[in-house]
C-alpha cells in the first residue's frame, strides 16, 4: 500500500511542477491543487498507514499495539484549509490580472511591461 502512495505521491509532484510551470493561469492553479495534493499524501504517509486501528486510547486504558499516528492527520487538515485559501487567493488574483491585460498567457502579460 505505500508503494503505491510512493508512486501517486511522485506522480502529482511531477504533474503540478510541469503545470505551474506551463504559461496558462488555468494549469498554474491546476499545479497548485496537485502540489497540494501530493504534499498532503505525503504527511500521511510519513504518518504510518494503519488499517481498522483508530488513533485511539482502549477505554481500559491499554493503548492498540498498530495505532495511527493522529498528528498528521491534524497536519493535513490544516494544509487542506491553507492550501484552499491559496487557490482561492490566485484564482481572484488571475481573474483580476486577465480583466486588467485581457490574456491567461504569462509571456504576453510580461510584454505589457514594455509598454
Amino acid at each position: 500500500m505505500e508503494f503505491i502512495l510512493i508512486i501517486l505521491i511522485g506522480v502529482l509532484y511531477t504533474a503540478g511542477l510541469y503545470m505551474i510551470m506551463r504559461r496558462s493561469f488555468v494549469k498554474v492553479i491546476i499545479g497548485l491543487i496537485f502540489l497540494g495534493h501530493a504534499a498532503n499524501l505525503l504527511i500521511f504517509t510519513v504518518g504510518r498507514i494503519t488499517q481498522g486501528s483508530p488513533a485511539f486510547i482502549n477505554a481500559d486504558g491499554s493503548i492498540p499495539s498498530p495505532v495511527a499516528d493522529p498528528l498528521p492527520q491534524a497536519l493535513i487538515l490544516t494544509a487542506i484549509v491553507i492550501g484552499f485559501g491559496v487557490q482561492a487567493f490566485a484564482i481572484v488574483l488571475f481573474k483580476r490580472a486577465y480583466q486588467t491585460v485581457g490574456t491567461d498567457d504569462l509571456d504576453e502579460m510580461k510584454k505589457t511591461d514594455e509598454l
